[in-house]
């Protein structure tokens, strides 16, 4: 650099010596000493969009998955689930009308892995499920998909469960509109070492609650003080998980439990009358959260298809700042259990 603080000779410094360039090159120095240059390391960064993968090159492939015991790292125990989550594809399914749905779906596949073995092939999970794409699915088809597990994963323990949202088209109650009302279901099925399979079938139900209590409160309001009084309510969801013996069971068939049982849907199409129609129903049926699980249990106790059942219940109330929530199970030995992981509540949230 002169002393008008210009730079000659194409060599470029700063006053603590720290970065030069000379020549067109540029080098990193410290304390005036220049480091090393950039190592290149053996093959060529490129990518070969010619190359075509042989049997004989396929079998040069390092495969760590399956390789000895000695690869292990951590305690050599057995694991009990171990595969992918939330890979999707669209997925046709029967309905009870008799029409195939094609819907977005979120699968997740898992296998139990012994103690003595590496890992698992993840991509077989996906690549068996991926034979099965054309057809259309129901509970029942999972049962063949799980012993394709078992045997191409050589595995003791398989789950499978696809998560979807489901249309059912709903009729206004009094203007004769309709729409469609989407319901978030999951099919699940478990297949054991000893080939026994177990299906079940979860469905969240979206619903208005208006509380008893505040009712009360605001007839007396009105009776008593001649004052206009709202009683409170709000948007509530039931999560039912319901495990199936082997009859036919459909989606339509627990959501119409669920509606029989609790009455208060929320609505898709509403008009004036609609509305008008909806205050009504919520007065006729007016549920505190224990009632709601009650209410379920009644009606999914007496369907002779259903196994075992639970039921999740939240109140997101619009008095507190809290929620209200309930857990019943049908209570069958080795069967659903009343506790809630702590992730359930929150998922329970419905914005749709």
């Amino acid at each position: 650099m002169n002393t008008n603080g210009h730079y000659k000779n194409g060599s470029h410094s700063n006053t603590n010596g720290i970065i030069s360039h000379t020549n067109g090159h540029l080098a990193n120095s410290v304390n005036g000493v220049a480091a090393a240059p950039p190592i290149e390391r053996g093959a060529p960064r490129k990518y070969d969009r010619n190359f075509m993968v042989t049997p004989e090159y396929k079998e040069t492939l390092p495969d760590l998955q399956n390789g000895p015991m000695s690869l292990i790292q951590g305690s050599k125990v057995a694991i009990q689930q171990v595969g992918i989550h939330n890979f999707r594809l669209p997925i046709r399914y029967a309905t009870k009308n008799g029409d195939p749905l094609m819907l977005e779906t979120s699968v997740t596949g898992t296998v139990s892995l012994e103690a003595h073995k590496k890992g698992i092939n993840m991509s077989r999970i996906m690549r068996t499920f991926y034979e099965y794409k054309e057809d259309t699915f129901s509970l029942d088809m999972l049962e063949e998909i799980l012993r394709d597990y078992q045997d191409n994963l050589e595995s003791l323990d398989a789950r499978l469960m696809l998560r979807f949202n489901y249309p059912i088209e709903n009729q206004s109650l009094r203007s004769g509109l309709s729409g469609f009302q989407y319901y978030y279901v999951a099919f699940e099925a478990k297949i054991d070492r000893q080939g026994r399979v177990r299906k079940f079938m979860h469905l969240d139900f979206v619903y208005s609650s208006s509380c008893p209590c505040s009712y009360e409160l605001a007839q007396h309001s009105i009776e008593v003080r001649n004052v206009a009084a709202v009683p409170h309510s709000q948007r509530s969801v039931a999560r039912i998980s319901i495990e199936l013996n082997n009859e036919s069971f459909w989606i339509e068939d627990l959501r119409d439990i669920s509606l029989n049982a609790l009455q208060t849907e929320t609505q898709v199409m509403v008009k004036r009358e609609d509305e008008q129609a909806f205050a009504e129903l919520n007065a006729a049926y007016l549920k505190f959260v224990e009632d709601a699980v009650r209410l379920l249990y009644e009606q999914l106790e007496a369907d002779s298809r259903i196994k075992d059942f639970k039921v999740i219940a939240s109140h997101q109330e619009s008095l507190h700042s809290h929620d209200a929530v309930s857990v019943i199970v049908k209570g069958i030995e080795g069967g659903y259990t009343a506790e809630i992981e702590p992730s359930t509540m929150t998922s329970m949230i419905h914005k749709n």
